[in-house]
C-alpha cells in the first residue's frame, strides 16, 4: 500500500528540501508530531494526546534510543522497572502500553511513510515492539487499588460530622476561613449525594441547579445538570441528569444555605461557578482532593479512602435503597450495567437482609405446604 495524504504523514510533516544536521532528534521530533496531527484529526482530547506524547518520550529516554533502534526487550524492562518500583497500578500499566503499542502501530504503518523514511535516513525502519507475550492482559473486571472502596455507613457518618466539626473549630478561634470550611462540609456532601466525580463537581455552575416537576418540594435543587460529564473514546464530555433522590434529600437545605446564604461572601460577583475558591474562580480539581485529605486526615479514617470513593457510596446506597440497576446507570452516568456493578459494594446489613426475606419466604412456603397436606 502506498503512501497517501493522511494527517500525520511523513509528505505532511518533513519539509522535502531541508536536511537536518542531527537527523536522529529531529526524524522523532517530526514523528512525534506526525502523531499528533493525526490523533487531533480523531477529536482526541488535549490531554488524551498528550498524555501520550509524553509517555512515549519518557520511553525513548529511558531507552537511550530512538523507534527504528528499539525491541520488545526495551518495552519488559521499562514497565517492569516501573512496577516493581509500585509507580503504576494495573489498569495504569495496560494504558500506558497501549498507547505505547498505538504510537508503533503508527509510525510502522506504510500509508504514513514513516518506516520508508528511517529506513532510506538510517538503513533501520521501526518494528511493534508491544505484544501479547510482554504486555499485561486484560483479565479481571475490576483493575482499581483494592483499597478503594465505599465508606460504610460509619464512616460516613464521622467523614461529615468532622467536616462539621472543622467549621466550628474555625469559627471558636475567630480565624479566617470559616467561609471555606463550610464550603468544603457542603462539597462534600454534595459529591455523596450526587455521585459525581471530580472534574464534574468542579465545573458545575449556578444554573446546572434544577427543577424536578415531580418533586416540586424540591425547588431549583430537585435535579443537577452535569455537562462536564467524563468523555469517551475522544467524544465530548458526556451530559446527563441526576435527580434528587428522597433518601439523601437531606442535601436540599444545605446546598440551599451555600447559594443563598454563604456563597456571597467570597464574593464571586458574576461567576458562574457553584464551588469558588478564596480567590473568586472556580475550585479546582486539585483543590478538591486536597480538601478531601485534610477532612479524611481529621476524621482519622483509613488513608484508602479518596474523594472518589464516595461516588462509589452512592452508587452503592442507591442499589441498596432498592433502585433498579438502570436507574443507578443513568444517575451516575456509565455506558454499561457492567461498570456500574463494579462500583457497587453492597453493604452486610442490606445482605443480611436479603437473606431474612428469602428465610421468610421460605418458611412461608414451607407453612402452606404443612396445611395443604
Amino acid at each position: 500500500m502506498g503512501e497517501v495524504n493522511l494527517p500525520g504523514a511523513t509528505r505532511l510533516v518533513l519539509a522535502g528540501n531541508v536536511r537536518a544536521l542531527d537527523p536522529a532528534p529531529a526524524m522523532f521530533e517530526a514523528m512525534l508530531r506526525g502523531w499528533e496531527q493525526q490523533q487531533r484529526s480523531r477529536l482526541l482530547t488535549r490531554k488524551t494526546i498528550t498524555d501520550r506524547l509524553s509517555l512515549v518520550a519518557r520511553f525513548a529516554a529511558f531507552t537511550g534510543t530512538y523507534p527504528w533502534d528499539w525491541t520488545p526487550e526495551d518495552v519488559e524492562a521499562y514497565f517492569a522497572g516501573r512496577t516493581a518500583r509500585g509507580e503504576l497500578v494495573w489498569s495504569t500499566v495496560r494504558g500506558q502500553q497501549g498507547d505505547l503499542e498505538m504510537f508503533c502501530a503508527f509510525i510502522t504503518d506504510p500509508r504514513y511513510g514513516w518506516a520508508k523514511a528511517c529506513l532510506e535516513e538510517f538503513g533501520r525502519f521501526p518494528v511493534q515492539v508491544c505484544h501479547d507475550w510482554n504486555t499485561a492482559e486484560h483479565v479481571v473486571a475490576f483493575e482499581g487499588r483494592p483499597g478503594r472502596r465505599a465508606f460504610t455507613y460509619d464512616e460516613l457518618q464521622t467523614l461529615f460530622d468532622a467536616a462539621d466539626d472543622r467549621v466550628e473549630a474555625v469559627r471558636r478561634k475567630q480565624r479566617k476561613g470559616v467561609l471555606a470550611a463550610w464550603r468544603d462540609a457542603v462539597l462534600l456532601k454534595q459529591v455523596y449525594a450526587y455521585g459525581t466525580r471530580r472534574r464534574e463537581t468542579s465545573m458545575l455552575d449556578l444554573a446546572d441547579l434544577r427543577r424536578n416537576p415531580r418533586a416540586p418540594q424540591y425547588g431549583r435543587f430537585g435535579a443537577l445538570e452535569v455537562r462536564f460529564g467524563k468523555a469517551s473514546r475522544g467524544s465530548a464530555p458526556k451530559r446527563r441528569t441526576v435527580l434528587t433522590v428522597p433518601e439523601v434529600d437531606w442535601i436540599v437545605p444545605v446546598v440551599t444555605e451555600w447559594v443563598e446564604e454563604v456563597r456571597a461572601g467570597f464574593g464571586p460577583g458574576r461567576h458562574p461557578a457553584l464551588w469558588v475558591s478564596e480567590r473568586c474562580g472556580r475550585l479546582g480539581v486539585r483543590r478538591l482532593d486536597e480538601v478531601f485529605a485534610t477532612i479524611r486526615n481529621h476524621a482519622e479514617l483509613p488513608a484508602e479512602l479518596d474523594l472518589h470513593c464516595l461516588r462509589h457510596t452512592y452508587i452503592t446506597h442507591l442499589v441498596e435503597f432498592g433502585y433498579p440497576e438502570r436507574f443507578v446507570q443513568e444517575q451516575v452516568g456509565h455506558a454499561y450495567a457492567a461498570t456500574t456493578a463494579l462500583y457497587t459494594w453492597v453493604s452486610d446489613e442490606f445482605r443480611l437482609r436479603l437473606i431474612e426475606d428469602a428465610l421468610r419466604r421460605r418458611l412461608e412456603r414451607g407453612a402452606e405446604g404443612v396445611v395443604a397436606r
